[in-house]
């Protein structure tokens, strides 16, 4: 399932709310360009699951973790072949919600071929300081 929404940063819940209840395990795939708003939006969801640790990109460490079962990963500055190399696709089996930013559709097909349930969101500026954002659910 797919749905649209054109949000301001401040008002992500009806994207947020879908976390915590329907989605609580899987990858989510945040894909958008520079600045589009993927970590604000992990950022959002973190808070909305009321865990109150600072949210950052992971860019540089790779891999940030918040509460018990809430992963961040950042693929930008060394890509999927990096990733695959230091074994963190094992990471991605494990229980709980994995953001990664950057996720390409060679990601999405591996995980998908290894039955690792996925959700794409793809973020676009809009007007008015508002992001387009395009969810395509996991199947259930």
């Amino acid at each position: 399932m797919t749905m649209n929404y054109t949000l301001s940063e401040d008002n992500l819940l009806p994207i947020i709310s879908k976390f915590d209840k329907k989605i609580v395990n899987g990858v989510v795939l945040l894909r958008g360009d520079l600045a589009t708003g993927k970590t604000t939006l992990v950022k959002a969801i973190v808070k909305a699951m009321n865990i109150e640790e600072s949210v950052t990109s992971p860019t540089f460490s790779l891999q940030q973790c918040y509460g018990e079962k809430i992963y961040h990963y950042d693929l930008y500055n060394h890509g999927l072949d990096y990733f695959i190399s230091l074994g963190m696709l094992e990471e991605l089996e494990k229980e709980g919600l994995h953001f990664v930013e950057w996720g390409d559709a060679a990601l999405q097909e591996l995980l998908e071929d290894a039955g690792i349930s996925v959700t794409l969101i793809e973020i676009e500026k809009a007007v008015d300081n508002k992001r387009k954002y395009k969810v395509t659910y996991a199947h259930s």
